[in-house]
């Protein structure tokens, strides 16, 4: 069993206190191995805390992590404890990631979830090479899930082939609840071959392609998953605001910002004071002085055609690096209504102001005709509404009759299970890698001819073929050449005892992944350089 039971303590825990100090609070330590563990990330206030009994490393240095025996999540409990039931004991496990999951500053809470995420995964990896990881978040976990699957996505390995995180390939899947950084109608499973299910996995979510036509609230985070490509799952439900918000709606994009930025708890506690307004006051004060030095920094920023709202949005972003103010950047170039160049002495501020007013006025009310139907459809109850808030759609929102069979969770159980029972068969990671390499030695084998002879004193016409193979591009065939099925044994079913109870044993195995058989795939292809076809 890994991550799994080792108490360094005796304390009896409760879900509210822990009943004696700090220093007997029980620890689980990371010291064996499973075939495959579930990182998880809650939403808002819904994470482990001091009270919970953490992880530790061998050495007993504490994790910002602890196993979900040991924490209760009402929500995303349903999507990670389902694969325990259907493995045997100690081939699964799924931890909760510890991270402040507050409002207090969103951006700083995201962040250390994300650093947290990637220490734990790195943590385990490095202890246990083997291990599978699955990475789950929902709400505030979202924005934490994408930034850290990013970024082991994007990763490059460095001179000895390590990563420095964890090796993409391990990741086998990326479960996200509500994506605040989704491309408008962006398709559920980005990268995947059929655009309705993840690689691998075969039942389809819905019969669609494309989610929702919003976008999400943050676009700033957006980005690509590199080599985790079509293994994640990014579910949106139509009408939560976080992951669906429609377009030309640029001023409640400023208004997030602000508030990634703000003591959201606080104002919500406290309504507005003197503290939480001279936090607001500063918020708004720091962004308003960076959009005055990015427009400072511009030469002539009056003859382009960005507009002030396009500025405030760009510097609210908490990311947001200002440039040099030394430097100056050359305005667009404009000309005259003949089409020549404007003179010098005309290319400066007030020659532009009437047309620059202008395009403030149009880009104003072009980026913003959704603004106000929004703000009047109460955008909090859309989203956040008890009972109806369509941010809880996840776990209700199926829809036989047009198919989509199952909730957005009972899919990520479904998909999670399959993946541990990959896992513990030693059933090979299907990676992009790995099946190019297969289609790589199956080419190999099927383009070896033997030039047939010929007694014919006719000019023999000859075929010049490619002394090598095309270089690989993910997500295309091979020409001429069917993808290889690759055997796999059998997963093994059955119920299985729940994982961490007092006195499972530890045996300490690990379930190593094999490597696939069959022929390897060659760095080079060695193929005829010509072909003798007989003289008709």
């Amino acid at each position: 069993m890994s991550l799994g039971a080792l108490a360094v303590g005796a304390a009896v825990l409760t879900t509210n206190t822990i009943s004696t100090s700090d220093s007997d609070v029980e620890l689980a330590s990371t010291s064996t191995c499973y075939d495959m563990v579930t990182v998880s990330v809650g939403g808002r206030n819904d994470t482990p805390t001091d009270q919970t009994k953490m992880l530790t490393l061998p050495d007993g240095t504490r994790l910002p992590a602890a196993l979900a025996d040991d924490f209760d999540s009402p929500w995303v409990d349903r999507i990670i404890d389902a694969p325990g039931g259907a493995v045997g004991q100690g081939s699964y496990a799924a931890v909760y990631v510890e991270y402040p999951a507050d409002m207090a500053s969103y951006e700083n809470a995201v962040t250390t979830g994300v650093t947290n995420t990637n220490t734990v995964i790195n943590a385990i990896s490095t202890a246990c090479p083997d291990t599978r990881f699955a990475i789950v978040g929902y709400s505030e976990g979202a924005d934490v899930t994408r930034r850290a699957a990013m970024e082991i996505g994007n990763q490059t390995a460095g001179a000895d082939g390590k990563y420095a995180i964890v090796d993409p390939n391990s990741v086998v899947g990326v479960v996200i609840l509500a994506d605040a950084g989704r491309g408008a109608g962006d398709n559920p499973f980005p990268g995947s071959a059929s655009g309705t299910n993840p690689d691998g996995f075969d039942p389809k979510y819905q019969n669609s392609t494309s989610g929702p036509a919003g976008a999400g609230a943050l676009p700033g985070t957006a980005g690509g998953f590199g080599r985790l490509d079509g293994r994640v799952a990014s579910f949106c439900s139509e009408g939560d605001l976080t992951c669906a918000m429609p377009e030309n709606t640029s001023l409640l994009h400023l208004a997030a910002n602000v508030g990634r930025q703000l003591n959201v708890d606080a104002l919500e506690r406290e309504q507005l004071t003197p503290a939480t307004g001279a936090d607001l006051a500063m918020v708004i004060g720091g962004i308003a002085m960076a959009a005055f030095n990015d427009i400072a920094r511009q030469d002539n920023w009056l003859a382009g055609d960005e507009t002030f709202l396009d500025v405030l949005i760009k510097v609210s972003e908490p990311g947001y690096t200002p440039a040099d103010p030394t430097t100056k950047v050359a305005a667009e170039a404009k000309n005259d209504e003949d089409g020549e160049p404007l003179p010098a002495e005309k290319a400066v501020g007030l020659a532009y102001l009437p047309s620059k007013i202008a395009k403030e006025i149009i880009g104003f009310i072009g980026s913003n005709t959704n603004t106000v139907p929004v703000l009047m459809n109460d955008p909090y109850g859309l989203t956040l509404g008890p009972d109806t808030g369509h941010h809880f759609d996840y776990w209700r929102d199926s829809d036989p009759a047009n198919g989509k069979p199952m909730t957005s969770a009972e899919y990520a159980a479904a998909w999670l299970t399959q993946l541990a029972k990959d896992a513990e068969a030693g059933k090979p990671i299907e990676s992009t890698e790995v099946q190019h390499q297969a289609r790589l030695a199956v080419l190999s084998e099927t383009t070896t001819m033997a030039a047939p002879s010929s007694a014919s004193a006719s000019p023999t016409p000859t075929t010049v073929l490619p002394t090598t193979v095309a270089p690989f591009v993910a997500g295309e065939p091979v020409p001429g050449v069917p993808a290889p099925v690759v055997p796999v044994a059998p997963p093994v079913d059955g119920q299985a005892p729940v994982v961490g109870v007092e006195g499972a044993p530890i045996d300490g195995s690990v379930v190593a992944t094999p490597e696939v058989t069959g022929t390897p795939a060659p760095t080079t292809t060695a193929v005829p350089t010509t072909t003798v076809t007989p003289a008709p």
